[in-house]
């Protein structure tokens, strides 16, 4: 679902983006504040495929509207998919003349340690948002109910502290706050950004102005880590390839027989990524084309 309900006069809405990991709480999140009904995920396969708008409520006498979006490291969505399609949507909402009074970027407090791929996603968002939009950023720790006060607490320091993680980002004006899951607390996020100056994404300033996407920051991250994956599937390959051969000089044939499965199955998962690698640009201009197209049909009925 698309907040088309309000593109035609979105300076009386305060509209807040959520993102974060798939898992992170995000839609339960928007669901809570908003009494919204948007689908729900369990565990790391995520309901949201598509961007999708709250209902509109209330905050003082603002009104809101929060704009869900699909959680990086979905089990059943690539990032380089994801990427496309909040790349593309907010550059749509760039077209339409709508500005973003805040954005949310949720993280488990749960996590035992923060993933590689949790730094990738954030590493991402970094590039989306662009420094001059974070003092419109929130980061929201979730699951709190799920640790000891004294875990949650030694967790959300190092959060704040270390380089690897929100440092950067609080250093350049961003809060951080908690999310105990009940209606108050996220209330009482969204009021700390409902009566922000509306801001312009990096990556809606540069597609919006113009710049090739394959010139853009965030093109640039995604295909650092792409290209970082077609490394580790080229790696594991050759390592088969070895054992394969090894196994031929020793007439092992039972061996032969299941590392050929395996090689087989390696050289499709490399194809895959440097499919996706090389047509990263292309398939962004194909989501964009297809959700203007979207908002056209919309706009028509």
């Amino acid at each position: 679902m698309w907040p088309f309900h309000f593109l035609a006069h979105c300076d009386a809405y305060s509209d807040i983006r959520v993102l974060g990991l798939t898992g992170s709480g995000k839609t339960t999140f928007v669901n809570l504040v908003s009494e919204s009904s948007l689908g729900v995920g369990r565990g790391l396969e995520s309901c949201t495929s598509e961007v999708q708008a709250s209902n509109r409520f209330n905050v003082g006498e603002r009104e809101v509207v929060l704009i869900d979006t699909p959680g990086f490291g979905d089990t059943t969505l690539a990032d380089s998919d994801i990427w496309k399609i909040i790349a593309a949507s907010f550059v749509t909402s760039y077209r339409a003349g709508i500005h973003f009074t805040g954005i949310i970027y949720m993280q488990r407090i749960s996590d035992v340690k923060v993933s590689g791929s949790s730094q990738q996603s954030f590493r991402m968002f970094q590039e989306l948002c662009g420094e001059e939009t974070y003092p419109n950023v929130l980061l929201v720790t979730s699951m709190w109910d799920t640790v000891t006060p004294e875990v949650g607490t030694s967790r959300d320091q190092e959060l704040a502290t270390k380089d690897i993680f929100f440092k950067p980002v609080l250093e350049k004006g961003a809060k951080m706050m908690r999310h105990d899951n009940t209606h108050e607390s996220a209330l009482g996020i969204i009021r700390n950004l409902v009566d922000k100056p509306r801001v312009t994404l990096r990556i809606q300033r540069e597609l919006g102005s113009g710049v090739d996407i394959m010139q853009t920051s965030v093109y640039r991250q995604i295909r650092e880590l792409m290209l970082e994956l077609v490394a580790q599937r080229q790696k594991k390959l050759d390592t088969l390839m070895e054992e394969l051969a090894e196994a031929e000089r020793d007439g092992d044939e039972e061996t032969q027989e299941e590392l050929q499965e395996e090689v087989e199955s390696a050289k499709a998962e490399l194809q895959d990524a440097q499919d996706k690698t090389s047509k990263l640009a292309n398939e962004y201009q194909v989501e964009l084309q297809r959700i203007e197209e979207m908002l056209r049909k919309r706009r028509s009925v």
